[in-house]
């Protein structure tokens, strides 16, 4: 009794995930049918007690993104990611999700605006979310990224970055656009990997013990050039370390620090 009383709660679970993801799947195609119609209309306007005209052109297609931002889940399964970016009382999304073993799955069409971002910039974007592609990885932010996990990550990034041309220097984290408030995908990330698949950026390592910094080199500006919001500057350098120097993760530049930042600005 006590075993099937376990195999009814886990049926009962079972199909309560698949009622989420029809609702959901029902819900996207509503949705965006809505914003398809939206978007053959242009409805006049007023500005100024003035009625504007309205003459449509043929020349158009849809914005396309210019960014991707990478994250840990932080929850327990691929199964339990899917199913919160189901339920609409979420209110979070990811155009993305790559499990530990490799698997791919996407869950928002790359034009639409995803959920994911929340508050951020990176250089003089301050709308993440609208010029962004979300890419969420299996992972609690405690532990290796998987090998098949990764080497999924590059396929995807390598499409993507093909097909909307986004700049190696868009590809971040998403501690990256919003330092002391994320550290995800976490210091285990392998940034550097992904650099030598050339996606991303990394600095010339070899030149790190060699180079000079300018007697009036600015570290402040420097973050700023690579993209961080310095508004906080202790946490851009912790974001920063996190990054590219995540064994000396702190809230302060050390010379070694500010060597990678002097060679990060050529590499962009």
């Amino acid at each position: 009794m006590k075993y099937l009383r376990l195999l009814l709660i886990l049926v009962l679970l079972g199909s309560c995930s698949k009622n989420s993801y029809q609702i959901s799947k029902k819900t996207y195609n509503k949705e965006t049918k809505k914003l398809g119609k939206s978007l053959r209309e242009i409805k006049q306007d007023t500005i100024n007690n003035r009625i504007t005209n309205v003459i449509k052109s043929q020349n158009f297609n849809l914005r396309k993104p210019n960014l991707i931002v990478i994250h840990h889940t932080a929850q327990d399964s691929c199964k339990q990611t899917y199913k919160t970016f189901a339920l609409k009382r979420t209110q979070v999304s990811s155009h993305y999700v790559i499990c530990n073993d490799g698997t791919i799955t996407q869950m928002l069409n790359d034009l639409l605006r995803g959920w994911h971002a929340g508050g951020g910039s990176w250089g003089k974007n301050t709308d993440i979310n609208s010029a962004s592609i979300g890419i969420e990885l299996d992972n609690d932010g405690s532990e290796p990224f998987s090998y098949a996990q990764i080497n999924s990550l590059v396929f995807l990034l390598q499409k993507l970055t093909e097909k909307y041309k986004i700049p190696s220097q868009n590809i971040v984290g998403h501690a990256d656009i919003a330092p002391g408030r994320k550290t995800d995908p976490s210091a285990l990330f392998p940034w550097k990997a992904l650099a030598d698949s050339g996606l991303g950026i990394w600095y010339d390592e070899e030149n790190l013990d060699t180079v000079v910094l300018p007697l009036n080199f600015n570290t402040t500006f420097a973050l700023k050039y690579i993209g961080y919001n310095t508004t906080n500057l202790k946490n851009a350098i912790y974001s920063f370390k996190l990054r590219f120097n995540s064994e000396e993760v702190s809230h302060e530049l050390t010379e070694k620090d500010k060597k990678i930042l002097f060679l990060l600005m050529n590499e962009i």
